[in-house]
């Protein structure tokens, strides 16, 4: 005698508990799918702003020949007396560097003067002075409070369109991503020039500032300040703060 094949409702009946287990493995697995998805969309965004602009990296003979609107140099620490931290002061020896080699008569200095008691940008300038760089050709942002900031007033306060960043290559990914994002045309001369104490911080933490970077280009936020156009074409003394 043929054995009749029970209904899923039968099934149920006569066994209650593995549709309850059946559904809880689901929940289970699908907590557990949304958890690892979490834990590794930082390293999967990372890679992918790594990997989309790692061409625009060039050498300083390269960059010569592009006929950049200027030369943008990222701020960063300086010492109590004023003067550029190592990582600062390699940035701005790269930069005079691409000056130099023709790779655009404009340097814009960007970097944080939020506050009367710290200066980035004029350390940066008289930096480039001291190296028999024309003040007139030298530009300072007095607001570049992030990445982001700088970048985002580089085009729309300094109106520059095609640019060559300078920083550490650690950093230049992030800033390529947002320079390409806010329709700069961007490329990106590394001033790595010795090693940094606290790199592989600066590594982990770099990841991280991908990550917000991302979502932040994707919305577009205005700057703290924004104000009057100041043309990078034109005299970089406008953006001068102290008397000669």
């Amino acid at each position: 005698m043929k054995s009749k094949k029970l209904t899923n409702e039968e099934q149920e009946t006569v066994n209650p508990k593995k549709k309850k287990l059946s559904k809880k493995k689901k929940r289970l697995l699908a907590v557990g799918m949304v958890l690892i998805l979490m834990a590794s969309s930082p390293f999967i965004i990372n890679a992918y702003v790594k990997s989309s602009v790692k061409e625009r990296i060039i050498p300083v003979e390269q960059a010569a020949k592009l006929g950049a609107d200027c030369i943008l140099v990222f701020g960063a620490g300086v010492n109590l007396d004023g003067s550029p931290s190592p990582m600062l002061g390699d940035r701005l020896r790269r930069a005079i560097e691409l000056y130099d080699a023709g790779a655009s008569d404009r340097m814009l200095m960007s970097g944080d003067h939020g506050r009367q008691e710290y200066d980035e940008v004029n350390s940066m300038k008289q930096f480039a002075i001291d190296d028999d760089i024309p003040s007139e050709n030298i530009f300072m942002d007095h607001a570049g409070f992030s990445t982001y900031e700088s970048l985002y007033r580089a085009k729309e306060i300094f109106e520059a369109k095609k640019v060559i960043l300078v920083t550490q290559e650690y950093h230049l990914y992030r800033a390529l991503y947002i320079a390409r994002s806010l329709g700069l045309d961007a490329y990106g001369v590394s001033s790595d020039l010795q090693s940094y104490s606290g790199q592989s911080y600066y590594n982990a933490r770099e990841v991280l500032a991908r990550c917000k970077d991302f979502a932040t280009s994707l919305f577009k936020p205005k700057p703290t300040f924004l104000g009057e156009a100041i043309p990078v074409d034109g005299n970089g003394d406008l953006t001068n703060d102290k008397d000669e």
